[in-house]
């Protein structure tokens, strides 16, 4: 309980944490916040025009366009929160050596401004649901479930990599290699249903356990398909994620010990 404890005495650090994040993912840009809108959007035309052209409609299916947005914009949250996570620690290291303040504010600062950065992207989920046709339904309120599991997965994951990256100075490589691959192991722009468990074998059943493979499509069931998710998977993922956070706390309380003197 005593996490909880120093969150809440140390809650207006952590906001005003948070804040700089945000300015700071913009600071300099004519456009500011609005980048939050662009930088997605600009991704899910790249994908609408040359995906299709490249595999043809008959692999993308009908909505592709619904279809990448409501893959992209979460992806985007998971990614932005994972690789600036990473390099979090590191970044602050000047305050570290300074001032006394659990430590694991940062990388929590991280996710949450990717959570705020999510939730105003989510605007152009809404407007081309409506814009295309596709609509909403009253399913949008699982959106807030789906956050949760997302966001304890994000930053259990987050906690691990922004200590171990005060000591291995690679790690920030991998990392963003990592990414690019599972980018490609998670369906954002592709359906799941192009593999069957026969032709694909392993890369198939990596793809199904993949806890973003169950993530993403909840949202797409929501925003999307106008269903619940799938429970039960969600619920799996849901256990998953909190022992990825308590690994996740349990390292980074052991490695901060050494932040001092590493940084």
């Amino acid at each position: 309980m005593s996490i909880f404890k120093n969150l809440y005495n140390y809650r207006e650090l952590l906001k005003t944490n948070v804040k700089k994040d945000i300015r700071g993912r913009y600071k300099g840009s004519f456009l500011g916040i609005l980048w939050s809108f662009l930088n997605p959007l600009l991704q899910v035309v790249v994908y609408w025009i040359v995906f299709p052209y490249l595999f043809g409609r008959g692999v993308t299916g009908e909505n592709y366009l619904i279809y990448l947005i409501t893959g992209i914009i979460p992806w985007t949250f998971f990614m932005t929160s994972v690789n600036m996570g990473t390099s979090s620690i590191k970044a602050n290291g000047g305050i570290i050596k300074k001032v006394y303040f659990p430590r694991e504010i940062i990388p929590l600062s991280q996710v949450l401004s990717g959570i705020v950065n999510f939730l105003i992207s989510c605007l152009i989920i809404i407007i081309f649901c409506i814009g295309t046709g596709t609509g909403l339904s009253y399913h949008v309120i699982a959106v807030f479930p789906i956050l949760i599991v997302q966001s304890l997965l994000t930053l259990g994951i987050v906690l691990i990599l922004s200590a171990i990256d005060v000591y291995v100075q690679d790690i920030e490589n991998i990392v963003a290699f990592i990414l690019n691959m599972l980018m490609y192991g998670t369906p954002i722009i592709y359906h799941l249903s192009q593999f069957s468990a026969s032709s694909a074998g392993i890369l198939y059943t990596l793809i199904t356990i993949n806890p973003l493979t169950t993530i993403i499509g909840s949202y797409r069931n929501a925003f999307m398909y106008h269903q619940w998710p799938d429970f039960k998977a969600l619920g799996l993922v849901f256990v998953f994620s909190l022992v990825v956070l308590g690994i996740g706390y349990m390292i980074f309380k052991k490695l901060e010990k050494g932040f001092a003197e590493e940084l």
